[in-house]
């Protein structure tokens, strides 16, 4: 079931958020080609005993384009603006995709607004183990011209890499909603202009993750096609006091497929941590 959403005005332009449950604040990050609603299995599970916020990142799903660049960096500066407006004082960060780049950046610039940290199969290293297509759009960029002109293409490649079954494997509501956004052509300029960005800014990011100081789990998919666990053990020896942990036989969308098993962790995790020291 999709999660139900509003669109948010902010001074830089509205935002679609979808907001369930109360008690301390969770932020979810999504990456591409989805949209929040790839977190529609995983919120409502979250959400029995926290406040779970997903958003689409401005000028991706439904959130109109915000002014700036679409680096990791310059998106963790839109997240502390959108804490601010929602009163949020700290929160649980979970990235995944394109949005770990950006939790761990926050994480590490903004240490006194995170309670912990929780990053998901994502491009963590630029020398790292990747699939075969990753490195063949890093090294040529040809990823620019396949999301201008084969959006279709992108979108069921993306299917078939990310979940067992393909798009057998995902929900036709959800199919349909994904497809909705990510086939705009706006939204897949954003994604070309992010996807840039993220390469011009990955060689920097190692010195960002040194810096994260807040308790931090790396969790990741063993069967992730596009990012294996090779880039969780960077990360990790990026961040010395992070716990990680690797999902048997979880693929790159394993909030989809693996939700009841990642609330579970997610929970144990965060019972563990440390005792936050201000409140949201």
């Amino acid at each position: 079931m999709l999660l139900d959403t509003t669109l948010e005005p902010h001074p830089a332009g509205r935002l679609r958020v979808a907001r369930q449950g109360q008690g301390e604040a969770v932020v979810l990050l999504h990456g591409y080609p989805d949209n929040l609603q790839v977190y529609s299995e995983l919120t409502p599970l979250l959400a029995v005993d926290y406040q779970v916020i997903a958003f689409d990142w401005p000028g991706q799903g439904d959130s109109d384009a915000w002014p700036g660049g679409a680096t990791p960096v310059v998106l963790a500066r839109h997240l502390l603006t959108l804490l601010d407006a929602w009163g949020l004082a700290k929160i649980h960060l979970v990235g995944q995709d394109m949005g770990g780049q950006p939790a761990l950046v926050f994480a590490a610039a903004y240490p006194e607004r995170v309670r912990s940290l929780v990053v998901m199969n994502c491009l963590a290293g630029g020398e790292e183990a990747t699939s075969w297509e990753i490195k063949w759009l890093r090294r040529f960029g040809v990823n620019k011209l396949l999301l201008r002109h084969l959006p279709r293409l992108v979108f069921e490649r993306a299917l078939h890499t990310f979940l067992p079954g393909g798009r057998a494997g995902l929900a036709p509501a959800l199919r349909r909603e994904l497809w909705r956004t990510f086939r705009r052509r706006a939204v897949r300029e954003v994604v070309v202009r992010m996807c840039a960005g993220y390469e011009a800014q990955l060689p920097r990011l190692p010195a960002r993750y040194q810096q994260v100081s807040c308790p931090t789990l790396i969790l990741w998919g063993e069967k992730d096609k596009h990012f294996p666990v090779a880039q969780a053990h960077f990360l990790a020896t990026q961040i010395p006091h992070a716990e990680v942990t690797i999902l048997p036989g979880a693929p790159h969308w394993m909030v989809l497929t693996r939700a009841p098993e990642i609330a579970v962790r997610l929970r144990a995790f965060w019972a563990a941590s440390p005792a936050p020291g201000a409140a949201a």
